[in-house]
């Protein structure tokens, strides 16, 4: 895999692959009329209050409070977003500037640009597309924007492919860099604004024209700066794997499958899996029914010892599966404390997670969801058992207009002892969360010439 070491070589066959779609564009003395020119500009504003109690404690508990309240907290939090979408012909771009933060933050919270882009598309399907942008593909369970979160996630990439007959085939390539930091002999990237040096991925999808099925492969290539004290290095890990989606009738069924292999940052040997199985059924226009079941793996020892203890053990073969950079909120239970929120120092004993759930909606603008999820971890831990506890959870959406939307929920688990012990928490069986969220998304201006 030497050659994906020299990122020049993927902006060279990136730029090959574009120049059919620059060359198929109008020039401006053709005499092919060119469409309107369209611009809209969208406002989104959300803030979303939560209240949590056990499962994460406080990182630096007041002095003298009791244990059990260590794990108490609520909180405010907000984002804005402002979405300018141009479109002419061939050509289409956008800029979205964000605000998020935490009510009475200090520092005011963080302003960024969430997106910046230009698309190039080709009237036989071919497109290129360079800037940051809000990937999501398949099910968002690999590579997804990860809306849940208030800052969500983009890349910084240059995107091409081509779409059309039923078949999907994106080329995405990416190169990050600290330009601040001058290192003799190679690049740097490290604790940058993007959790990795390269990535260059392969996609492609293919929807059967006959029958109500689609499938998909992905090839991820994640190249990881070496730590700054070592010999400056970039490691590759890889995932190769498929999502396939099939949709007949009342049903919809759904399965995945990847492998990670290559080495970690620390140039340790990564061989790590995973596999879901999901199947909806819908009797009615207004409920449905889901049962589920995911498989991560995972290592069998700790990164440290797991109770007061001192030292460190190294794994020799890393077999905890990434989650990467997917919308991770959508799977292995709301309240997140599983590939959001780590065990301590990053151990991992992978994730066993069947769920069951339904959607009712009583009256048209109101949606009503409950679910069950059976947690437990994917090896068996010495001294531990696997099951990590029930999580219950409930949650409504109710459309106050067109641009308004109220949502609540709440989840409950009760922990078992291995979860006590791997989150370093007590409160095992009073782990409870609560929300309050409202999402206003308004289209503010548009216009054509």
């Amino acid at each position: 895999m030497g050659f994906l070491k020299d990122i020049r070589l993927w902006i060279f066959v990136a730029f090959m692959l574009s120049q059919p779609i620059l060359a198929a564009q109008p020039a401006a003395t053709d005499s092919i009329p060119s469409k309107e020119n369209e611009l809209t500009v969208d406002f989104q504003f959300l803030a979303r209050g939560e209240s949590r109690y056990g499962g994460l404690k406080q990182v630096q508990p007041f002095a003298g409070e009791e244990e059990e309240n260590e794990a108490k907290y609520s909180f405010i939090q907000g984002r804005s977003r402002l979405a300018i979408n141009y479109k002419r012909d061939w050509l289409a771009a956008r800029v979205t500037p964000q605000h998020t933060g935490v009510w009475g933050q200090s520092g005011k919270g963080a302003f960024n640009l969430y997106e910046t882009w230009a698309k190039l598309t080709a009237p036989f399907g071919l497109f290129a597309q360079v800037g940051r942008v809000a990937l999501s593909y398949d099910d968002e369970r690999i590579i997804g924007s990860d809306d849940w979160a208030m800052a969500s996630s983009s890349h910084d990439v240059l995107r091409v492919g081509y779409e059309g007959h039923g078949h999907k085939a994106h080329v995405i390539l990416a190169y990050n860099q600290n330009s601040d930091v001058v290192w003799t002999g190679d690049t740097y990237y490290q604790d940058g604004g993007q959790p990795y040096k390269t990535m260059q991925d392969l996609w492609y999808h293919y929807d059967f024209s006959n029958i109500p099925l689609g499938a998909s492969l992905l090839f991820m290539n994640i190249g990881m700066q070496s730590d700054p004290d070592e010999p400056l290095h970039t490691w590759f890990q890889h995932l190769l794997g498929g999502y396939v989606s099939f949709s007949p009738r009342r049903w919809k069924t759904e399965f995945s499958y990847y492998h990670q292999f290559g080495k970690s940052e620390l140039g340790m040997k990564i061989d790590a899996w995973m596999a879901s199985a999901k199947a909806s059924f819908r009797p009615a226009s207004n409920y449905a029914f889901t049962v589920g079941y995911d498989y991560l793996s995972g290592d069998k020892k700790f990164a440290v010892p797991p109770k007061d203890g001192i030292g460190m053990m190294r794994h020799e073969v890393i077999k905890g599966f990434s989650t990467v950079y997917g919308s991770h909120h959508k799977f292995y239970g709301a309240m997140d404390f599983f590939y959001v929120s780590a065990y301590l120092n990053g151990f991992t004993p992978g994730l066993q997670n069947a769920y069951v759930g339904a959607t009712y909606k009583p009256i048209d603008k109101l949606t009503l969801n409950a679910s069950y999820h059976y947690l437990a971890t994917a090896t068996k831990l010495e001294g531990m058992g696997t099951p990590l506890g029930h999580e219950v959870e409930l949650d409504a959406h109710y459309a106050l207009s067109r641009d308004v939307d109220v949502s609540a929920g709440f989840s409950w688990m009760k922990g078992s002892e291995t979860m006590e012990l791997l989150k370093r928490t007590s409160n095992n069986n009073q782990m409870r969360w609560g929300w309050l969220s409202v999402s206003v998304n308004p289209r503010i201006f548009s216009t054509k010439w």
